[in-house]
């Protein structure tokens, strides 16, 4: 029996932003008092087969952290000394901003699932940007970049820009957020003409590696017409793909009736289908997120196209072993499948 075998009761009766917070405070004081050491030690898997090198940086290995688990940049040594080979920090807006009351987060434990309508909550650009100046990684850190929420639809891309030039010294790549579901009117900047505005402005300022990150709600005439966006400006990866408003029919939990973006096993296979739909229509690179918890479901991924792999819900069910676990287990498939590198097999399922 593991130890988070003995934990996760103890923090699941906690309210999930309770626990999350309790979670990210020990991985603070460890990051703090130089102990995520021993971590990595036990939790990295040093294996050059899992490298890779994209966006012009290196990858120990596929896995990363998506996107809301270290909102703040709190903790992105120790996340990476629990064996991630990348995290990806923020949303982070122009504003401090206290996101969408609460609560704001729920379980679907029955269904190893989260909804969350958390709304952007960070402690905003300016903060954000200083501590990350102030933080020495190991591994690459993305930062995700999201509107703020009273600025105007009209006046979205400076509100983009002021964001990237605050963070632009300490990122490795940068993500430009217009899917998540719990911000007024923010996935309508996924039209065309919003989109080559801000992502415009942004190479214009020299915003690079720059992505996007789409919703799994899109259209497939919508994604395609944002792949051609991509194109047209040279982007550098898409990121495939957010929460999803949609609620299978599959789901159990009472909790499934909650507004918000659900995540996890429920968007598993929708999310490796997108991921596959994307790498077929691209040349960049793609990081494929959604309802990753094992090995098995990250290698379909990198199978469909994926470059790198994100996970966040996985890590509330399956603990602080998951990347360790992953990584093992993908060493092993690429060995099964006659691959010598992980790279080899990226898109390796895709036509």
């Amino acid at each position: 029996m593991q130890l988070y075998d003995a934990v996760k009761p103890v923090l699941f009766r906690l309210s999930p932003e309770t626990a999350h917070d309790a979670v990210r405070s020990m991985l603070g004081v460890a990051q703090k008092t130089g102990t995520d050491r021993a971590l990595a030690r036990r939790y990295r898997v040093d294996d050059s087969r899992l490298s890779s090198s994209v966006f012009g940086h290196e990858f120990p290995n596929p896995i990363g952290v998506a996107a809301g688990f270290d909102k703040n940049a709190e903790v992105p040594s120790a996340l990476s000394c629990l064996g991630f080979g990348h995290v990806e920090v923020g949303g982070v807006t122009a504003e401090r901003q206290p996101g969408n009351p609460k609560p704001r987060l729920f379980r679907l434990a029955e269904d190893r699932a989260l909804i969350n309508r958390m709304g952007f909550n960070n402690h905003g650009a300016d903060a954000i940007g200083a501590r990350l100046a102030r933080t020495r990684v190991d591994v690459p850190v993305g930062v995700n970049i999201g509107k703020s929420k009273s600025t105007p639809l009209s006046e979205a891309a400076e509100d983009y820009l002021y964001t990237y030039g605050r963070v632009e010294s300490s990122g490795d790549y940068f993500v430009v957020n217009v899917s998540s579901p719990n911000t007024p009117g923010l996935r309508e900047l996924q039209d065309r003409e919003h989109l080559e505005h801000i992502l415009g402005t942004l190479t214009d300022a020299g915003a690079s590696p720059l992505l996007v990150k789409l919703s799994p709600d899109l259209t497939d005439e919508a994604i395609e017409a944002a792949l051609t966006v991509v194109k047209e400006l040279d982007l550098d990866g898409v990121i495939t793909t957010n929460t999803t408003t949609d609620r299978p029919d599959s789901l159990d939990s009472i909790n499934r009736a909650e507004t918000g973006g659900l995540s996890g096993d429920p968007i598993e296979a929708r999310a490796t289908r997108a991921i596959r739909f994307v790498a077929e229509r691209t040349d960049v690179p793609v990081i494929g997120v959604g309802g990753v918890s094992d090995a098995a479901g990250a290698y379909a991924k990198i199978r469909a196209g994926a470059s790198l792999v994100q996970l966040y819900t996985g890590l509330i069910y399956e603990g602080p072993t998951l990347a360790r676990d992953i990584n093992r287990g993908l060493v092993e498939l690429l060995e099964r499948d006659g691959f010598d590198s992980v790279e080899a097999a990226v898109g390796a399922d895709t036509e």
